[in-house]
């Protein structure tokens, strides 16, 4: 098991890949994610300098309330539309644009926090690593983290160790008897 190395002088850059952990957080837990409480564990007290919501724009429902949610919250949200191609084919995602800010932003922080599963990630934390000097750490529901972007990273934070904390409307816990 990997230790968590928490410096209250680190400079920490926090990445939230939104849609990834919406998705886990519906299809493992039948809830919403408490992205305050996610952002106040990966800062855990050190200097954030900035942390990124990547959301994409869908037009469903009160989405705007919850981008406007993000970012009262501390986050830079960084929008994009969702692509609909010829055969009906929709494609939305922010792998490139997150990782390129992370490897700006990574000249500036000791820490490089990255909220999400997706093991699209490893190579992006191999590189922040071994070329920028970073230490990475992922925030994520386990069962739905790629266990290669797991291996790769310096720190691992299970959310589902704390679900009272890291959820909003968890069917399972909010049920009355």
């Amino acid at each position: 098991m990997k230790s968590r190395v928490i410096h209250t002088e680190q400079k920490v850059g926090v990445f939230v890949d939104v849609q990834n952990m919406y998705y886990s957080a519906k299809n493992l837990y039948d809830a919403k994610v408490s992205f305050s409480e996610v952002l106040k564990e990966a800062v855990s007290g050190r200097k954030l300098l900035r942390a990124f919501a990547y959301v994409i724009k869908a037009e469903v429902g009160a989405e705007q309330e919850f981008f406007d949610a993000l970012a009262g919250q501390g986050y830079e949200v960084r929008e994009k539309e969702l692509q609909v191609f010829a055969g009906g084919a929709k494609k939305g995602d922010w792998d490139v644009g997150l990782s390129m800010d992370a490897i700006r932003l990574a000249e500036k922080v000791d820490t490089i926090v990255l909220i999400t599963g997706d093991g699209d990630f490893a190579a992006l934390t191999d590189y922040l690593q071994n070329n920028k000097g970073c230490r990475v750490e992922v925030l994520a529901f386990e069962r739905t983290t790629s266990s290669k972007l797991i291996e790769v990273a310096d720190d691992f934070v299970d959310l589902s160790k704390d679900l009272k904390r890291f959820l909003i409307n968890d069917k399972r816990t909010s049920k009355k008897d």
